[in-house]
């Protein structure tokens, strides 16, 4: 049986923009709650919605990974959120460095909430799971841009070859045409 809403997450795109957005309203929420609420409902609430997010980035990390070998056309969840046609301004950063900086900016402010929610010893915990969810999260998408980048290698060296091979045909026409 298919479904209309169903069928709209075939495409890796939508689903990562999809999963994303759960990521960002859950890691907001836990922020808000560690920020506002008060007492053991409020860590307790803040650590849960915390530890969801980082599964869910892991999670998504690593399915990532496997798409990255498939021919889908996807490039990254800001590509599908303003599709670029190459003509922007290109700061150098690339797929990589842009996967840094938002693993630099969400573990610090995981990390700054959490020192300000959590004490004690449950506080080297948090910072030792965050390190790791961020460890984890840069050696995929470290993985993620080789392969695009060897991809990209691939793909140029094949057209220096269909190149140099349409060029040789050229001059042995010119050379039998004599």
């Amino acid at each position: 049986m298919r479904l209309g809403h169903v069928t709209v997450l075939e495409d890796f795109g939508t689903r990562s923009l999809l999963i994303h957005g759960i990521m960002v309203v859950v890691f907001a929420n836990a922020i808000l709650v560690g920020l506002l609420v008060e007492g053991f409902v409020g860590v307790g609430t803040f650590v849960a919605l915390l530890s969801f997010t980082a599964g869910l980035w892991i999670a998504h990390s690593i399915n990532s990974l496997g798409n990255a070998v498939s021919e889908d056309g996807y490039e990254g969840i800001l590509n599908e959120l303003v599709p670029s046609d190459g003509s922007g301004v290109d700061f150098g950063l690339g797929r990589f460095g842009r996967l840094l900086a938002l693993i630099a900016s969400v573990t610090a402010i995981a990390l700054l909430t959490s020192a300000q929610v959590l004490s004690g010893p449950l506080v080297a915990i948090v910072v030792v799971a965050i390190g790791a969810v961020a460890v984890v999260t840069a050696i995929v998408g470290f993985l993620i841009a080789l392969g695009h980048s060897y991809d990209a290698s691939q793909d140029r060296t094949m057209a220096a070859i269909e190149r140099n091979q349409s060029a040789s045909d050229t001059d042995e026409e010119t050379v039998s045409d004599r």
